[in-house]
């Protein structure tokens, strides 16, 4: 059995990754595109297989991605496959959680007013807000929706939350709407984050009617990625005071470009897709690796199975 292992990793864990698919041939590469010619012996891929590979790789049972998000992986030849593919979710929904909290205290209590204050020296005391008693609605509620929920309920918050299966109760949510349900859900919230995975079914789901029904006080957050809101929905709500502001880790175009609006409208904060890049997201990422390769060269069922159809 041989399995390619892509990306750079440090020598301790790459003997780790040895140890855990003993015995089978482990081969270690910094990309793709070096080791076509060993995909037509390979059972299975750490990393992201374009789809144009695939027809060259007529062993190839699995695929592990190394991200938690899929969507790059999802080609149309690994839709038609049987290819079984796995991902990293849950490495990064700690610190991902804990960025929305951060988001949710500096929008509520404005605080680039007093960064701005700091950089001009000057002492700007304001009554500002408090989450205490405050409606978070929660879009998914995977590992970084779950840990926010935790996270919320902290802070003395009510929490609701949307997803596309609402026949299991989670714990720390209040309420649970279906997706279906969303016109119900947004006049609810103060805060509406989104962590949930881009989709065919949540592309676009935030649009200019979505945003309308939100509060003219409540303020948007997306820490999973972006598509899901519609852009110039956004940014037109924003600028009408449909919603009070933003907190943006996820962009419909990333980098997000210089020339966009969203950098200098004064409610919005921006980070570049950063709310996951720490080391216990990367460790996290690595011992599922270690575990899924340990499982795989035993025939065990894998951990994080994406379903193909839905997305994640």
């Amino acid at each position: 059995m041989r399995v390619i292992v892509i990306g750079s990793y440090s020598e301790a864990d790459r003997a780790r990754f040895r140890e855990a698919a003993a015995p089978a041939d482990l081969h270690f590469a910094d990309r793709i595109d070096s080791v076509v010619d060993m995909l037509g012996e390979t059972d299975g891929v750490v990393g992201s297989v374009p789809g144009e590979l695939l027809e060259r790789a007529p062993k190839l049972r699995w695929v592990h991605s190394p991200a938690a998000g899929v969507n790059k992986d999802l080609s149309p030849q690994m839709l038609a496959s049987d290819v079984v593919l796995t991902s990293s979710a849950g490495n990064g929904g700690i610190p991902l959680a804990e960025h929305a909290m951060m988001l949710m205290l500096m929008l509520d209590r404005s605080a680039l007013r007093w960064i701005e204050a700091q950089r001009r020296h000057e002492w700007d005391r304001f009554t500002h807000g408090e989450l205490n008693g405050k409606t978070v609605g929660i879009v998914g509620l995977g590992n970084a929706g779950s840990d926010l929920a935790l996270k919320a309920k902290a802070f003395h918050m009510r929490v609701l939350g949307l997803r596309r299966r609402t026949n299991l109760p989670v714990e720390h949510v209040d309420r649970l709407y279906g997706r279906d349900e969303l016109a119900e859900f947004l006049p609810e919230c103060d805060f509406v984050v989104v962590t949930a995975p881009q989709t065919p079914g949540t592309a676009g789901m935030f649009d200019r009617a979505a945003f309308a029904a939100m509060k003219p006080s409540a303020y948007f957050i997306c820490i999973s990625r972006g598509g899901i809101a519609d852009d110039d929905a956004l940014l037109e709500a924003l600028r009408n005071g449909e919603i009070a502001g933003a907190g943006l880790d996820a962009h419909g175009v990333e980098p997000l470009p210089p020339e966009s609006p969203f950098w200098d409208l004064p409610n919005v904060i921006v980070t570049p897709h950063n709310g996951a890049t720490t080391d216990g997201t990367a460790r996290r990422g690595r011992d599922i690796v270690a575990e899924n390769l340990r499982r795989f060269v035993r025939g065990e069922p894998l951990m994080n199975i994406v379903d193909k159809t839905a997305g994640y």
